[in-house]
């Protein structure tokens, strides 16, 4: 059988993960779609706005006339009905400048028990809300993630992590980011019609990225909030497939926000905002991060061949690259995926470091390869092999074995992983990568979904370049992974947010698998 034979999982690792419900969600990528939920909420709330041709009404670059005093502001947290958190936004002057400090609380439900984020944003802003200087901390109980930035002309220098571990990342900018405390900020003061158009930068600091988007004016309508009646107008934008809105009144006045999977955020007060946050009680995210299928199948981990109709994905957006490379085979809406042959002769002992793959061989802010106790890390656990199929084989071995499979809500850090070791698939993956290439193997993050107990989970797991690209699944111990696996995009977290398109939009329909050349289950 080759090499890989030895990572097939065993028997009684199966059958845990078929038989404990809660086994089964720590391996699963809820904690990812949780993520993609933090990003969402920051997205709202750090809406960065400048100038563009197709900006109307007052000119952005003016400073606003609500700016001149300190604010203060409370927004309600609700995902599909319940409270989940509460945000408090500052803003106040700071001799020319203004200080921007935002706290937010967000507790979701895993497995019915309530997990608690902490978000807190500090950020300095000139005179026309242009974006000087930002620090960003998430703190999820088990794992702290700390980046911040500092704009110095036309690029942005970002810092990650703390002390010797504290590296710079720069991102190129085509102009000015301007920072408001998101909405509330900016339209204040501002007069706002039916049909204005707004074009705006938004940065992401959770994922680092930053891109071009467009709000507009939609509607002025009433609306309710806590009770009371608005006339408010309803401004709407796209941001990775999925529409937000928002309702302003009058004065420019934040009311009301929605984002997707039924996030919403309401304007409150400090008698109300902080108080009656029951995670618990709202939608639990290991059914939420799952897509259902009719068909059952059986000894998944051991299926070689998937063939499914997908749908729902056409009129995204997104990139359908990726489900056309490599092991996989997209013809219109019917997806054919092939597990690697693990009996090829792929490499001998040396990986083919061509042009390609080159870039996966780099250091990233999170996959931190170049780190000397990572790769002296690295380096103890292949030991004297020079065989890189031996030595991702006992990378990913070690990974599996030594990283307790726990939800962690947080940006993956292949550092802080190798510290805590606890994570669930993100962590596993991120560190996969980083200790492969410590030692010279090229590899890449991948996320998409991987079926389990009639569903489809979204998932994170690793790719290595031996000669051709191998998938490697830390959490499950695959090498290479299972035919269930359904790649949807590789990369960092700028490119994995891309998947937020695809949230309640993806269907598929299981047609047919295989688990080997000689058993066919049609």
């Amino acid at each position: 059988m080759g090499i890989y034979a030895g990572f097939k999982p065993l028997p009684v690792f199966r059958s845990m993960a078929l038989t404990n419900k809660k086994k089964l969600f720590y391996l699963m990528g809820a904690g990812v779609v949780l993520f993609w939920l933090v990003m969402v909420v920051l997205l709202i709330r750090k809406t960065h706005f400048h100038e563009g041709d197709q900006v109307v009404g007052t000119a952005i670059h003016t400073e606003p006339k609500s700016s001149k005093r300190f604010q203060h502001d409370w927004m309600e947290i609700f995902l599909k009905g319940k409270k989940v958190g509460y945000s408090e936004t500052r803003l106040s002057p700071m001799g020319n400048d203004h200080l921007i400090q935002e706290k937010m609380v967000l507790v979701l439900n895993l497995m019915g028990q309530p997990s608690v984020m902490r978000l807190a944003t500090r950020a300095v802003v000139d005179k026309g809300f242009a974006l000087k200087e930002f620090h960003l901390e998430i703190d999820s109980g088990v794992v702290r993630f700390r980046v911040s930035g500092k704009v110095d002309a036309n690029r942005m220098v970002v810092k990650m992590g703390e002390g010797d571990r504290e590296r710079d990342h720069v991102i190129p900018l085509s102009g000015p980011l301007t920072m408001g405390a998101g909405l509330p900020v900016f339209f204040k003061g501002r007069p706002l019609d039916v049909g204005d158009v707004f074009r705006f930068t938004l940065f992401d600091p959770s994922i680092l990225s930053h891109k071009e988007m467009i709000i507009k004016v939609t509607d002025k309508t009433v609306i309710t909030v806590n009770d009371k009646k608005h006339l408010a107008f309803r401004l709407e934008t796209k941001v990775w497939g999925q529409t937000l809105v928002f309702w302003l009144n009058e004065e420019g006045v934040l009311l009301k926000e929605e984002g997707f999977m039924g996030l919403t955020l309401v304007r409150s007060d400090q008698a109300r905002a902080p108080f009656d946050v029951d995670g618990s009680a709202g939608a639990d995210f290991y059914d939420a991060a799952a897509i259902p299928v009719k068909k059952t199948l059986d000894r998944a981990r051991e299926i070689t061949y998937l063939k499914l109709k997908v749908t729902g994905f056409r009129d995204t957006g997104f990139n359908l690259a990726v489900l056309h490379e490599g092991r996989q085979k997209l013809n219109g809406d019917i997806l054919e995926i092939f597990q690697e042959n693990a009996n090829s002769p792929l490499v001998a002992s040396q990986t083919d470091k061509t042009k390609d793959v080159k870039p996966f061989l780099s250091p990233g802010i999170t996959i931190q390869s170049d780190d000397k106790g990572l790769i002296e890390k690295a380096r103890e656990i292949v030991g004297s092999d020079q065989d890189s199929r031996v030595m991702a084989g006992k990378l990913m071995g070690w990974v599996y074995e030594n990283i307790e499979k726990r939800p962690v809500v947080s940006v993956p850090d292949a550092l802080a992983v190798l510290e805590t070791r606890v994570g669930d698939c993100n962590e596993h993956a991120v560190l996969l990568t980083a200790l492969l290439r410590a030692v010279g193997i090229p590899a890449r993050e991948c996320v998409g979904i991987v079926y389990m107990d009639r569903r489809f989970f979204y998932h994170a797991w690793t790719e290595a370049y031996l000669g051709g690209w191998i998938s490697m699944d830390a959490t499950l111990n695959q090498m290479p992974a299972d035919a269930t696996h359904i790649k949807l995009v590789h990369g960092g977290l700028d490119k994995q947010a891309e998947l937020m398109a695809l949230m309640g939009n993806l269907k598929l329909e299981i047609l047919d698998y295989t688990y080997d050349s000689t058993d066919q289950s049609f």
